[in-house]
C-alpha cells in the first residue's frame, strides 16, 4: 500500500462540512458568526445548567442571548445543537491543517496534527468544556449531536488518507479504502479518549503530551501499513536509519522536522 510519490496535494472534493474562508471579508464575516454562536452556547449552557435542558426553550435562549428566534436559527438548527459552536470553525481549521501539509510528512502525521486543533478547541476554554462534558454525559440528546460532530472529522480524515494511497497500484480486492477508514477512526479515538479523560479529570494535566502518547501508539500500529509519506520517487525518507555493529546510522532530509527524526532514532533504539 504506497501513497502518490510525488510533492503536491491530491485533488480533494469540496465538503460542505467544512466552507473555506479565502477572503479578508468571509473571514470577518466567519468571525462575527462564530461570536453570536459562542453567545448562544453561553446563553443555552447557562438556562440548560439553571432550568434543564427539557425545560429550556429556543425562545428563552434567544431572549437570554438578547437575540430574535429567527436569529438563533440562523446558527443552530436545535437547541441541542447551541452547545457546539465552535465545531465547523474547527473542522475548517482541521482541513486547512491538511491542505498546508509538508511534502515530506507522513499523511497519519498530517491526520494526527490536524485532529489537535479539536483539542486546542476544548483546551481554550477548560471550564466550558468541562460543563458541557458533564452536561452531555447527562442528556442523550445532547450525546447523540456530540456524535455526529466526531463523524464529521472522521469523514474528512478518510478523505484525505485515501486521497493519497496511489491509484496506480489499486487492484480488485484492495484494502486501501479499509486502512484508510481504520487509521483515520483510530486517529480519532486516540483523541477522544484522552479528551474524556481529561475532562474526567477537571481538566488538568498536560493534555496535549498524553495526546501526543497516544498518536504514538497508532503510528505504532498503523505506520506501516500507511506508507512512508510523500517524497519524490528516487528522494530519501524523512528519516531512516541502519545500524552497523553498535553504531546507529540516521539519514534525514534537511527540512524534516526533528521531532519526527527524534521519533525514528527512538524506536530504532527501541528495538535493540
Amino acid at each position: 500500500m504506497q501513497y502518490r510519490p510525488h510533492m503536491s496535494q491530491p485533488a480533494r472534493p469540496q465538503s460542505s462540512d467544512a466552507p473555506e474562508t479565502t477572503t479578508p471579508g468571509t473571514r470577518r464575516a466567519a468571525a462575527q458568526r462564530l461570536k453570536m454562536r459562542r453567545e448562544l452556547s453561553a446563553a443555552a449552557m447557562e438556562l440548560f445548567a439553571t432550568k434543564g435542558y427539557e425545560a429550556t426553550t429556543v425562545d428563552e435562549i434567544a431572549a437570554t442571548a438578547g437575540v430574535a428566534r429567527r436569529t438563533f436559527f440562523r446558527h443552530f438548527r436545535s437547541k441541542e445543537e447551541a452547545i457546539f459552536p465552535d465545531h465547523d470553525d474547527t473542522l475548517v481549521r482541521a482541513e486547512a491543517v491538511l491542505d498546508a501539509a509538508p511534502p515530506h510528512e507522513n499523511p497519519l502525521d498530517t491526520v494526527c496534527r490536524g485532529i489537535k486543533e479539536v483539542m486546542r478547541m476544548y483546551a481554550a476554554s477548560p471550564a466550558v468544556s468541562v460543563a458541557r462534558y458533564h452536561l452531555t454525559r447527562e442528556v442523550p440528546t445532547l450525546r447523540e449531536a456530540e456524535i455526529a460532530s466526531v463523524a464529521r472529522y472522521e469523514r474528512l480524515f478518510t478523505r484525505y488518507l485515501l486521497g493519497h494511497f496511489d491509484e496506480g497500484a489499486h487492484r480488485e480486492g484492495d484494502d486501501d479504502p479499509l486502512l484508510a477508514e481504520v487509521a483515520a477512526s483510530a486517529v480519532v479515538t486516540a483523541h477522544n479518549h484522552v479528551l474524556r479523560r481529561w475532562l474526567r479529570a477537571g481538566a488538568q494535566g498536560d493534555v496535549e503530551t498524553q495526546l501526543d502518547h497516544a498518536f504514538e501508539i497508532v503510528r505504532e500500529t498503523f505506520g506501516t501499513g500507511i506508507g512512508a509519506g510523500r517524497a519524490a520517487s528516487g528522494e530519501p525518507a524523512p528519516a531512516t536509519v541502519s545500524r552497523e555493529g553498535e553504531v546507529l546510522v540516521a539519514v534525514a532530509r534537511t527540512d524534516a522536522p526533528l521531532d519526527e527524526i527524534m521519533r525514528t532514532i527512538e524506536q530504532a533504539l527501541k528495538k535493540r
